[in-house]
């Protein structure tokens, strides 16, 4: 973990954050909460890789600590069982008052909440390459060999073990149909010419699957 801490340092003190025990403590904490015991796929490994999309291409991003700042945060609060955009919100409060106190100035404490609260619906406006690359570096899971995208998908089961079959089915199915419905997953030209085929190739696959279990399941 402390190469991650390190990365977490560096991106807090590129974004204007103070003292660098204060820093640690709140990356400390951060990591915990990825951490947490009923996370499958919104874990450490899920952390990383977002870090790692955005590094890789950090010349995209108009603030790229701002954008290493809000993969830190997208998924800090994350219960299975809150309904709707909650985790989003709570997490892009979580990024406001937790980059407050290490002296980040304000508007560059706004600006990473509202990166945080993309990662709900995955729109983004045209002319926000921060906000592309942070969503894009958030999908691109989805664009993975297909045996790593069964591991993601079966995860994800895994955090919702409290809901029923059926109800999980439809819920999945709704949300897969919506990043569908999507004009693009990916947003940047590099990342999209390599991934937006595969990606949709992966959703669709899933969905073909949750439609015949849930027919057989009948």
């Amino acid at each position: 973990m402390a190469d991650l801490l390190d990365r977490w340092r560096s991106a807090a003190r590129g974004a204007g954050a103070g003292s660098g025990l204060t820093s640690t403590s709140a990356g400390e904490q951060l990591l915990a909460r990825w951490r947490e015991p009923h996370r499958h796929y919104h874990t450490v490994a899920h952390l990383t890789a977002v870090l790692d999309v955005v590094d890789e291409h950090a010349d995209l991003a108009g603030r790229p600590d701002v954008v290493r700042l809000a993969a830190w945060f997208h998924d800090a609060v994350y219960d299975p069982r809150a309904a709707g955009d909650a985790n989003e919100r709570d997490s892009a409060a979580l990024a406001e008052s937790v980059l407050a106190g290490l002296g980040v100035p304000a508007p560059t404490a706004a600006e990473v909440r509202r990166l945080v609260l993309l990662t709900a619906g995955h729109t983004v406006a045209p002319g926000d390459p921060d906000g592309a690359l942070l969503c894009d570096a958030d999908l691109a899971v989805l664009a993975a060999p297909s045996a790593d995208y069964d591991r993601y998908a079966a995860a994800i089961r895994r955090e919702y073990a409290h809901v029923p079959e059926p109800a999980f089915r439809a819920g999945r199915a709704a949300v897969l149909t919506g990043l569908l419905a999507l004009p693009a997953l990916f947003r940047l030209p590099p990342l999209a010419a390599r991934w937006e085929e595969p990606a949709r190739d992966n959703v669709r696959r899933e969905l073909a699957a949750l439609s015949e279990g849930s027919t057989g399941a009948g």
